[in-house]
């Protein structure tokens, strides 16, 4: 069957026959469920099962619970999530090119998708299609019930089968869309039928568009298309082409000026940068623009104006109270790093920076005048901040909790470089994780960092802990261990990190110490496990450091932990390719509860 698909509009219905739900940026598939076979059919009537192996392979799994509903088919989106209401398409995109298993069976791995059901069309093999809308969510519903099933999106949930949820109201859930960067909305009348293959206007969908600033570069005779480019320190960057929303006048008036002051290459016209408009579109990704169309001409800018960072900026909703300065100064002289150049890391990293500093009372470090001038820690938030960041007030300082991108980037415009987290949060005074933090003498003695996390994960890995390695950033290794909600106190947690710290020193006395005064280590890496209490902060995982190369505190895959790793690599540049090629190591981080801990501590009180 072909799905059935929804009409754009720019209006929302607002009567009550309505119900909305989000949607995914994704590849839209059939799933078929029978007791011997499981199948994913996708849009063009392709099975695409083997590009997206951990789908079916979730599926087997679950079928014994499902076998009351079989045979099933259900309607959905294959997604990769990146938060509750929004899906990363470029990675789907990635996955559904691959041909090789074995980069098949490695990106299933390393970029696992979710499928996100919306709708049954049939149940007991029996056709629901025709069968009113909220009775088949009623029915979808109870099928996710008795299968144990999340019943909302959740990058989080191992479960890879999720229930889009759906609302009565469309404000709250669209607030919710734009707040995570969203591809938008799905109206959908509660009476409507499920029509094989058909673009029906019982269901509605609303795009979340993005609005920037691009020259224009010519025009395509050919196609009719009009190409767009930005600029990067002068260099023409061409990003994409539109030929959707302008009015019969206005585009009658933009091919007059482009041929009369172009330059006729064959089937195209290219013009110097000149005229600015502001283009609708749905998303900035490797380097294009997602569905460009026309909104105005901006006649009151000029071409400078029209730059890449402008677009990465416009690609991501940042609040309006949020200014950027200063964008030309010199951060790290030794790597030619600007602020402009940082700030554009946050932007690329924020989606996997934001949920480490999430409801946590933060602490910054502030270069005001980069990396040759002074340095402060700020914990207090300034008076001057805009009034949408969060605030917890602790004692007599009120801390930033940075919950959203907008915080993320006025800190960054601040010049706040190293963020540093406690380890709990602002709603718990029990700790949400542990971290050993491996600190060897120098630089040259990286390896006894390494060392001592290879061998603190051999002592997890028969405990059944599971413990997620990350570069500090300056010159050791930090093991963090994710903690379910109010497993530990954090009398307990130093009981653990104790133990193990006099583990490593009694068995490797030369190259391990507990000693706190640094005169007295000698060569040895200190092991330190007082510093686990509350109030005691961490520094965030992707944070730069405030060092002369600016290299970032990064999770790491346990395969890297070896002689071979080396601390200095680890730049915003580096960091970022890595997470195109590799996805997240801490991917999973959120999922694990780590509940063996507590025998582990219930032991050492035997002991003891």
């Amino acid at each position: 069957m072909k799905p059935m698909l929804p009409t754009l509009t720019f209006s929302v219905p607002s009567d009550n026959g309505w119900i909305f739900e989000p949607k995914y940026d994704g590849f839209r598939a059939l799933l078929y469920i029978k007791q011997n076979s499981i199948v994913l059919i996708s849009r063009n009537g392709h099975d695409i099962s083997s590009s997206f192996p951990e789908i079916t392979q979730f599926v087997q799994k679950l079928k014994s619970s499902l076998k009351q509903f079989l045979p099933l088919i259900l309607d959905g989106e294959l997604v990769y999530l990146a938060s509750r209401y929004r899906a990363n398409f470029e990675i789907v995109q990635q996955r559904g090119r691959l041909k090789s298993p074995e980069k098949i069976q490695d990106y299933s791995a390393n970029f696992t998708c979710h499928y996100v059901v919306f709708d049954l069309l049939t149940i007991k093999g029996i056709d629901k299609t025709k069968t009113p809308l909220l009775e088949r969510k009623e029915a979808l519903q109870t099928v996710f019930q008795q299968g144990g099933l999340p019943l909302h999106a959740d990058p989080y949930r191992e479960e890879l089968i999720q229930l889009v949820e759906t609302s009565r109201s469309y404000q709250p859930l669209w607030e919710k869309i734009v707040q995570h960067e969203g591809e938008g909305i799905v109206a959908k009348q509660i009476d409507s039928y499920w029509e094989e293959g058909k673009r029906t206007k019982q269901w509605l969908k609303v795009k979340n568009y993005r609005e920037a600033l691009f020259f224009l570069l010519g025009f395509n005779i050919t196609n009719g298309y009009f190409h767009v480019g930005v600029h990067e320190k002068g260099k023409i960057i061409p990003v994409g082409s539109f030929t959707h929303g302008l009015k019969e006048e206005e585009r009658k008036a933009l091919l007059h000026i482009i041929k009369e002051n172009g330059d006729h290459k064959g089937s195209f016209i290219e013009l110097e940068p000149a005229i600015c408009v502001k283009l609708k579109f749905l998303s900035f990704l490797q380097g294009q623009l997602r569905e460009p169309f026309f909104h105005s001409f901006a006649l009151e800018h000029s071409w400078e104006e029209c730059t890449l960072f402008q677009l990465k900026l416009k690609n991501h909703f940042i609040h309006h109270d949020v200014r950027f300065t200063h964008l030309d100064k010199l951060l790290w002289p030794k790597t030619n790093v600007k602020k402009e150049n940082y700030l554009a890391y946050l932007l690329d990293i924020s989606s996997f920076m934001l949920p480490f500093l999430h409801d946590r009372a933060l602490t910054v470090v502030r270069y005001p005048h980069g990396l040759l001038g002074e340095a402060f820690f700020q914990k207090n938030c300034p008076d001057y901040a805009p009034s949408f960041i969060q605030k917890f007030k602790i004692d007599d300082i009120k801390y930033i909790v940075c919950q959203n991108i907008s915080t993320l980037m006025w800190l960054g415009n601040q010049l706040a470089i190293e963020f540093h987290i406690p380890f709990h949060t602002v709603k718990s005074h029990r700790p949400k994780e542990i971290v050993f933090d491996l600190d060897p003498p120098g630089k040259q003695y990286f390896h006894l960092a390494v060392k001592a996390a290879i061998e603190l994960q051999k002592c997890f890995i028969r405990l059944n802990i599971r413990a997620f390695p990350k570069l500090s950033g300056n010159k050791g290794i930090q093991l963090h261990i994710p903690l379910s909600s109010e497993l530990l106190t954090f009398e307990e947690t130093r009981q653990f990190t104790a133990f193990f710290a006099n583990y490593l020193t009694k068995r490797f006395p030369d190259f391990f110490t507990t000693e706190r005064l640094k005169k007295k280590r000698g060569l040895r890496l200190y092991v330190d496990y007082i510093q686990h209490a509350e109030g005691k902060t961490i520094i965030a995982p992707y944070s730069v450091r405030g060092n002369e190369r600016g290299t970032v505190a990064a999770p790491l895959f346990w395969d890297e932990v070896n002689e071979e790793l080396q601390v200095d690599t680890f730049t915003m540049n580096r960091v970022l390719q890595r997470l195109k090629k590799r996805g997240c190591p801490m991917k999973t981080y959120f999922q694990v509860k780590n509940e063996a801990i507590k025998t582990v501590i219930e032991q050492l009180n035997d002991l003891s």
